[in-house]
């Protein structure tokens, strides 16, 4: 495990309070293992944590893109703050090999589990946002946010898969995609529908979702399946 100085050397960023950077650091389960400590688990500063990134990520993008719309902004934060993203910056700046942890955690890979590192980093966030401020937390994470929102942009990963299937048509048949609910079935508080994907008059595939919706865009994600599959042939 790193030592709180090689963590706080790596990352360039030293803690004025450092119990604010144990607590961060400190799962659920070590206190669980090791009660007289003294200190308290991570989870209130992730919880502050959850928060402050959803306002960093969404000033950022407002300012990044002064013309996009409610929803294209929500999407890309969305890509930016969810969980396998979260771990993947916590891995980058080593707070998975600085979490305390309690010794069944971490035989069980608990260092590694996305859920951990999501949280840790979003505590992290919360303990320096209490140690140094706004500001502190724009400078750490907006160059994270950066190298992450240009592969979004790339691969155009924040589009839902209707906007994607419709872009596809109108490009390539010059046409839009319709969606017909062919089935629904369970009493009404728990309806499945099923939803087919037309594109002019040929069904390409059909989705299953607890809403017409939802649905619908399973569908939409199978046709692009469906198209990607035969592009390969």
């Amino acid at each position: 495990m790193l030592d709180l100085t090689t963590f706080q050397d790596r990352t360039g960023i030293h803690f004025l309070d450092q119990s604010l950077l144990i607590r961060a650091l400190t799962h659920p389960s070590y206190l669980n293992e090791n009660p007289r400590q003294g200190t308290e688990d991570n989870q209130r500063l992730e919880y502050l944590g959850d928060a402050i990134l959803d306002f960093v990520c969404s000033e950022w993008l407002y300012h990044r893109f002064p013309e996009a719309t409610e929803g294209r902004l929500t999407r890309l934060r969305a890509s930016l703050v969810r969980t396998e993203t979260l771990a993947a910056y916590a891995a980058q700046c080593g707070l998975d090999e600085a979490l305390l942890l309690g010794k069944g955690e971490e035989e069980n890979g608990g260092r590694k589990r996305p859920n951990n590192l999501c949280a840790a980093f979003e505590a992290y966030a919360g303990a320096l946002f209490l140690d140094q401020g706004i500001q502190a937390i724009g400078t750490f994470v907006k160059p994270l946010f950066h190298a992450t929102l240009e592969e979004i942009l790339r691969q155009e990963s924040d589009k839902d898969p209707k906007s994607l299937l419709q872009e596809w048509a109108q490009a390539h048949l010059g046409t839009l995609p319709s969606y017909k609910t062919i089935d629904s079935t369970g009493p009404d508080h728990a309806k499945q529908f099923t939803v087919a994907v037309f594109i002019g008059n040929q069904q390409y595939a059909v989705g299953i979702g607890s809403s017409k919706q939802a649905a619908a865009q399973v569908a939409a994600q199978q046709t692009l399946n469906q198209l990607a599959s035969a592009d390969l042939e």
